[in-house]
């Protein structure tokens, strides 16, 4: 299990045993941090009563090595974060050590004495961590082809957890596609102790009112409030920076010369006194999609040591295989290939840690669908809601399913009618590919079901019953009445981003980062999400992070005088990949071949005539379906490289062992 994930720590290798043999706890090292070998893990205090294994980075640890060696424990390694997690743990127990805490990780803690295990995830969910609890036993890891090694566990997919990625790109948390195996949300911690019984508890939530900002701002002037918050927005962003900087290896910046990588070049220069290295990526045949020029202007500027790396469509198809290994479950981005390339790129001269520009424009709204969708609610969505009939929205909400089946192109349209005449959301992820008018077409409801137990999530809070029903609202209404009930009163804004850092983020932008750069040994750190800096932003009134049509108004303002200002009110342009333009050709034929011949298909889940229909459409030019293209081919190579694939070589491995081989 442990030397599956050798590219996730290629310098070392730990493992533990208890005396009874109960419990092991494994480790593979990636070295960042006191590169000494008194620093491996897995890794124990004086009277070997608490076991730490531990994956990512926590920034404040040398303030809290200096509060625990204040109060008598005594540190065996030079400036290891790692020990900080396990005198910590003595010290304040797993409340008050996953409070203190700042950083990026998911680890585990054994109490020998209580005889107890802690699982936990950071607070935004920048690193992953896996468990499944088959027959009887618990088993964790950061990926999940780990957990597959386990004896006891056959990989399979889970309908359910399908049905849901076919909206979002990726898997719901503690959801993943493969049946009985789940993923801790993002800021929680569970605990295992003798009984077997499963308990979680969220111990931060991206809700706003965590900061007295709201207080500050009331009774000034718009000027006051803007100058107040460009200072309070420029300290948080270097501070987040700064800190994570922290290493004993070499480090760089992914730099695509947008407002967001631009910026974490600039402040990173402002501490170093050699050149910031850092690496982009671009297309060769597709200059259309390349920011280059803009990053060349900002590696000008701060005279950075800058690399590149142009790809094509020959490279994208060699990488596919790797790409579907990487990921353990689908994720529907491709944005994952120029990523895995620029990834590479970094580690191929000298580099262990970049710094990534992931969680901006989510806490800023600094994407054009954010405006649209605010657009939609205020102008079109509320009064419709507060005003129609309810006869005339019940009326709406039949007819519009009709609509969406008969009529090309309009199922878009018709599902925004259903739910609004259903009373749901009107924003669910700022990506969503299959809306539910949709997946009506595509899956056959009658074989979404699964036989997992689900039973631990749903006792232990982690999971609603009503996420097992092929009806993926469900998913957001669950985070919607959970901000309602903390949050009443807030703003539409306010619940866009809540769900953004509910499930698009956590388990869709930093699974691609972390995913892909940890297939070459490369950890992306993220300073836009360092949490003192989300807490202060979800308390950002609306009106200063949308200004006309200016979009992350306030951030805009603060890092005015740090970056160029062509380079601030430049156009979004996005990072992504001519994917439509490739499903047009060759890779076209590739993929539908693929696709329709999958194995996935004989589970009778998914309609193949709505799938072919979607490639032909594309393949006409009638119809850009690249997204639902992509999306199913995700699922489909996943299906069968990880459970037909795998499937079949562990039955191999069982054949040979019962023949004595």
């Amino acid at each position: 299990m442990r030397d599956t994930m050798n590219h996730r720590g290629p310098d070392g290798g730990g493992l533990w045993r208890s005396a009874d043999g109960r419990v092991a706890l494994a480790h593979r090292r990636l070295s960042i941090i006191d590169l000494n070998s008194n620093a491996d893990q897995p890794m124990t205090n004086a009277d070997r009563s608490v076991w730490v294994t531990y994956n990512g980075e926590i920034y404040n640890h040398t303030k809290l090595r200096a509060e625990l060696t204040a109060a008598g424990y005594v540190f065996v390694t030079h400036h290891s974060d790692t020990e900080v997690l396990v005198h910590g743990y003595s010290a304040w127990g797993i409340e008050g050590l996953v409070q203190r805490i700042e950083g990026d990780y998911g680890f585990a803690i054994w109490d020998e004495e209580q005889q107890k295990l802690f699982l936990v995830r950071d607070r935004i969910g920048v690193k992953p961590l896996y468990f499944a609890m088959p027959e009887g036993q618990v088993t964790f890891a950061s990926e999940i082809k780990a957990l597959l090694q386990h004896p006891a566990i056959t990989p399979d997919i889970d309908p359910i957890a399908m049905y849901h990625y076919l909206s979002f790109l990726t898997t719901p948390a503690p959801l993943t596609m493969f049946a009985g195996i789940f993923k801790l949300p993002a800021g929680h911690y569970a605990e295992i102790g003798n009984d077997g019984v499963l308990k979680a508890v969220r111990y931060w939530d991206a809700k706003p009112g965590q900061t007295e900002l709201r207080a500050s701002l009331a009774g000034l002037s718009d000027a006051a409030q803007e100058d107040l918050l460009v200072s309070g927005v420029r300290q948080r962003l270097r501070d987040a920076v700064g800190k994570r900087m922290m290493s004993d290896v070499p480090f760089g910046v992914f730099l695509s010369g947008g407002i967001d990588s631009s910026t974490n070049v600039a402040l990173m220069a402002e501490h170093m006194d050699r050149p910031v290295d850092t690496f982009s990526v671009g297309f060769k045949d597709h200059q259309h999609l390349n920011e280059l020029d803009y990053a060349r202007q900002v590696s000008d500027k701060f005279k950075t040591n800058h690399h590149e790396i142009l790809i094509d469509e020959g490279d994208m198809k060699g990488y596919l295989g790797d790409l579907i290994h990487s990921q353990d479950e689908p994720i529907a981005d491709w944005v994952c290939i120029p990523l895995y390339f620029v990834s590479k790129l970094a580690k191929d001269n000298g580099v262990t840690v970049v710094q990534v520009g992931e969680g901006s424009d989510e806490q800023f709204c600094g994407y054009a669908s954010y405006m649209g969708y605010l657009q939609l609610y205020e102008r079109y969505w509320s009064p419709y809601r507060r005003f129609a009939p309810g006869i005339v929205q019940s009326a709406v909400a039949g007819v519009s399913k009709r609509i969406g089946r008969s009529i090309p192109r309009a199922e878009v349209y018709a599902d925004i009618l259903d739910r609004a005449a259903r009373d749901r959301e009107h924003f669910w992820s700022g990506a969503t590919v299959f809306w539910d008018t949709l997946k009506d077409q595509l899956v056959h409801k009658a074989a979404i079901t699964s036989n997992a137990d689900y039973r631990p999530l749903i006792d232990s809070g982690l999971m609603p019953q009503s996420y097992l029903q092929p009806d993926t609202f469900n998913v957001i209404q669950s985070f919607n009445r959970e901000l309602e009930r903390t949050n009443p009163g807030h703003d539409v804004l306010q619940r866009m981003i809540y769900n953004e850092f509910k499930l698009r983020l956590p388990e869709l932008l930093l699974m691609r980062v972390d995913k892909i750069g940890m297939s070459v040994s490369l950890e992306a750190r993220v300073p836009f999400l360092d949490h003192h800096l989300v807490e202060y932003s979800l308390d950002i009134p609306m009106e200063q992070k949308i200004k006309g049509r200016t979009a992350k108004y306030i951030l805009k303002k603060a890092v005015e005088g740090i970056i160029p200002h062509d380079i601030i009110y430049r156009k979004k342009m996005g990072f992504g990949a001519p994917m439509s333009e490739w499903l047009k050709g060759d890779f076209g034929v590739y993929v539908r071949d693929r696709l329709l011949g999958s194995t996935l298909m004989q589970r009778g889940m998914l309609d193949i005539d709505y799938i072919s229909r979607l490639i032909e459409e594309h393949n006409t030019g009638r119809r850009d379906n690249s997204l639902f293209i992509w999306t199913l081919f995700n699922l489909s190579e996943w299906y069968d490289y990880w459970v037909a694939g795998a499937s079949k070589a562990k039955s191999a491995r069982r054949a040979k062992m019962a023949v004595g081989v």
